[in-house]
Parts: structure tokens; sequence; C-alpha cells
């Protein structure tokens, strides 16, 4: 189906193709945002919401920005007993590449960051867990677009069968921990909410072995 931009200018649609090309990777619904009253919508497909928004900046500058309003979603660092991680080799076509990440994805209509949490974990790698703790959470691309990603540590957990949806091309593996990041310092993951996903739960794990041992 041909895209068909209304955002009026040669300027306008060629950010609309560098904002639509970045979102490649995303999918699915709904997390609290604020959205300018004077918003003229542009295009819409799946979880990308890209619209022209009149705002006033802090500085009393009112400009035209190109908005993308995302659902929001939800990375889970999945630890077994072995002190092993479990990670996905995804193929992401915005990049050309596969990609080393965390299992990850959008928040359906209504759905709690936990529950979206554990659905993903589930689909992508068969995994359920017992136990979760909140990382935090990150914004990915504020320039022009309002995603945020919750982080989850999942632990004792149980290997199950994962469900890919038809455009997820995977392949799942475990690593230890260490490893992985090591794989960070080397360059060989590169993906954002993996990097800050296996640094949180990092730095979260020895915090409970320093507390434990004091």
């Amino acid at each position: 189906m041909p895209i068909i931009c209304r955002c009026g200018g040669a300027r306008n649609c060629a950010l609309v193709a560098v904002i639509l090309t970045n979102l490649a990777g995303s999918r699915r619904t709904a997390h609290p945002r604020i959205v300018s009253n004077d918003r003229r919508s542009i295009f819409r497909l799946g979880v990308v919401d890209l619209g022209v928004e009149q705002v006033k900046l802090p500085n009393g500058l009112e400009i035209e920005l190109a908005i993308i309003r995302h659902p929001g979603a939800c990375a889970v660092v999945a630890l077994d007993d072995e002190n092993c991680v479990t990670l996905i080799e995804q193929y992401r076509h915005a990049v050309g590449r596969y990609l080393w990440e965390i299992p990850a994805g959008c928040r359906e209509p209504s759905e709690s960051s936990e529950r979206c949490a554990e659905r993903e974990l589930l689909e992508e790698t068969g995994i359920t867990a017992k136990r979760w703790e909140h990382l935090g959470s990150l914004v990915t691309i504020p320039s022009f677009c309002d995603e945020r990603i919750e982080l989850f540590l999942a632990r004792e957990i149980s290997y199950g069968t994962p469900h890919h949806e038809p455009d997820e091309v995977i392949r799942v593996q475990r690593i230890r921990v260490e490893d992985a990041v090591a794989m960070i310092d080397r360059g060989e993951i590169v993906d954002a909410k993996t990097v800050a996903g296996l640094y949180r739960a990092s730095a979260f794990l020895k915090r409970g072995q320093n507390s434990g041992a004091s």
C-alpha cells in the first residue's frame, strides 16, 4: 500500500521518511502522554502515529514540530540460575542487520507494564518467570517521539516454546551476564534498551550481593 504524505512540503516529507525508518522496529499501543491541542495528523500505521504539532517552547518560541506519539513498551532481562541471560538476535530492516536485544515489545490497549513484560517474554522466548523487579525506564528518542520503555529483571524462570509473529525474524540464545556486558564493550550489542537493561540489571544484582554481604 503506498504511503500518502499530507505534510505539505519537501522538507517535512524528508523528515517523515527518516522518522518512519527509525521506528520500523516498533509494534502495538498506550501510555499517558501530553499531546498538543493543535496537532495535524500526517500518517498512522500500527503504533506509528506521526503528526505535526504547533507548540510554544519554554523560551516563548512558537514552532511546528513533527512528533510521533507512541504507546510505550517494556523490555526484560531474563536471568536463570546459571547466571545466564536470554538474548534474541533479531533482524531489523531499518538498520539492515541482525541486532542482539533483550526481549521487548509495545504495550497493548489498557495493558499494564508488568503484563506487557510477561507477555513479550513468553512470546519471544517461551520463558515464564516467578520473580520480577522493575529496573526503571528510559526515553528512547525524545527529539521526535515520546516512547518510554519500562525495564524489568525476571528471575526464577522456566523455559518453554516461543510464539513469534510472522514479521519477527528471531534467534534465541542464552549468554552469561558477564559475556553479554563484554559484548557491549566490544560494540557487538548496540541496541539502546539492551545496553541500558543489561547495565541496570548488573548494577541491581551487585547492590543485592553487597547488601547481603554487609
